[in-house]
């Protein structure tokens, strides 16, 4: 193996492998250095996304979707089962197959585009040099006229209940249960306390979540978060806002929490607990101190608009830098830095990143929100449809929801779409490219959209911005 490169990225999850990709794509030599190993102790790219993250997730929130359905709502298809059983241990298997498939997938990438993949841990030293630690053998000094830091984010640990991996336990460890608790908290009602919850739920477990802000899913927009909290209560999420944890108390049976909010002081008592109040970076043990390159308070490798550090040829992208942990926008940074490293044009666009979240019904959004909006003192005007109005909806009885369209008052450019209902995850698309396209709401008024389909939702609410809808009562 040469000890010289191009480029070496330190971090194999959807930035770095992707940014691997491209810059070998683009005819610079290029190793990949990722610590992530599989159940099976063998080397497995794709970081937390792909192995304990993203696709298990997606994988287990399919299954129980489909679990729930089966049990509660396939009779009245005309469908009869009989008794629906849970086989956890094939429902755990099919996932674990998911993950390694398409974390070999990546293994087959790097070897068609000729990039050196290599299992262990890197640091970055002083003078673009990183020190490779292999899982087995010893230490190899690499040199390279880039380096690209990808390392990702870990979640993080509550002081008053750290993570004991048994009964208290991180995302990962709660995509693992062999057994469906009877009783389940969860803390912290973001993107993955969410989409956890929902799985345990739908397979059985009483499910009790706490979240410390007092409006549900404040970074989403507040018609929409209300729309979404009222279909996770109904669905039996007990969920609690404004509840701060103040301790954790083991004992025989499980898990005393005690939890304050505006009523006084509150316990529970459940059998396992999932801990999910953000992540953080990772950059332990990554950066030499003479490296030369700078983290902001938070602990955030500072970086430009074109992820460029303060030292000279040294670059970071997706989680361990600033902006939305999105495995997207991990990705499209590694884009653009390996096409800045070729010489070729790189940009992101910030302002242009849709977020999802996976639950049922999904909920998705780009651009700014209502009260952003105001906060601003932007003029815009909204329009909204009902999934309850939808044809294609009402057959596939997910009719939970609604679109949100939000363009502004004087030039009728696109602004905001937020969307609760069903497959929002891919309802988003259309939006963010009309949104890259510098689309107005007259211009998704005049896309013909086909019928019968769920993009109707958004043809119907961009009419609505105008009172120009035809399937709805204009207001």
């Amino acid at each position: 193996m040469s000890s010289k490169f191009d480029v070496v990225v330190i971090g194999g999850g959807p930035a770095g492998y992707v940014a691997a990709i491209r810059a070998a794509q683009n005819g610079l030599s290029t190793a990949c250095i990722d610590a992530w190993v599989g159940s099976d102790d063998k080397p497995s790219p794709g970081g937390t996304c792909l192995n304990a993250g993203c696709i298990p997730s997606k994988a287990l929130l399919e299954s129980s979707e489909l679990y729930h359905r089966a049990r509660h709502e396939f009779s009245t298809h005309g469908i009869r089962l009989g008794e629906v059983g849970l086989d956890l241990a094939a429902m755990q298997a099919r996932k674990d197959a998911i993950v390694s498939q398409l974390c070999g997938g990546i293994q087959g990438l790097f070897k068609a585009n000729k990039v050196s993949s290599l299992a262990g841990h890197g640091r970055l030293l002083p003078g673009n040099k990183v020190e490779f630690r292999p899982h087995a053998g010893e230490p190899q000094l690499l040199e390279a006229e880039h380096v690209i830091l990808a390392t990702g984010s870990v979640p993080t640990e509550l002081k008053s209940l750290p993570f004991d991996g048994q009964r208290v336990v991180d995302s990962s460890g709660a995509l693992a249960f062999s057994a469906v608790p009877r009783r389940l908290g969860v803390i912290g009602a973001g993107v993955i306390g969410l989409e956890l919850g929902s799985v345990w739920r739908r397979l059985g477990a009483e499910v009790t979540v706490l979240e410390t802000m007092d409006r549900f899913l404040f970074m989403a927009d507040g018609q929409i978060a209300k729309e979404a909290e009222r279909q996770f209560r109904r669905q039996g999420l007990d969920i609690h806002l404004g509840a701060r944890v103040q301790s954790g108390e083991h004992g025989k049976d499980g898990v005393r929490l005690r939890y304050d909010d505006r009523q006084g002081s509150h316990e529970i008592e459940v059998d396992q607990v999932i801990v999910a109040v953000g992540r953080r970076p990772w950059t332990d043990g990554l950066l030499d101190p003479l490296a030369g390159v700078a983290l902001d308070e938070r602990g955030f490798i500072k970086v430009d608009e074109h992820c460029r550090t303060t030292a000279a040829n040294v670059w970071a992208i997706g989680d361990v830098v600033r902006g939305p942990m999105l495995a997207h926008k991990g990705s499209e940074e590694g884009v653009m830095v390996a096409d800045l490293l070729a010489g070729q044009y790189g940009h992101v666009n910030y302002a242009n990143i849709p977020s999802v979240i996976y639950t049922a019904p999904e909920i998705a959004w780009i651009g700014q929100t209502e009260e952003e909006l105001k906060q601003a003192g932007t003029a815009y005007k909204t329009g909204t449809f009902n999934f309850a109005a939808s044809g294609r909806a009402k057959a596939m009885d997910q009719a939970a929801g609604l679109v949100k369209i939000l363009a502004d008052a004087h030039t009728d450019a696109l602004l905001g779409v937020h969307i609760c209902g069903p497959m929002a995850g891919e309802l988003i698309g259309e939006a963010v490219l009309a949104m890259e396209f510098q689309a107005t709401a007259e211009d998704l008024q005049r896309t013909i959209h086909a019928h019968p389909t769920l993009t109707e939702a958004v043809h119907e609410a961009a009419l609505s911005v105008d009172k120009r809808a035809i399937h709805a009562i204009n207001r």
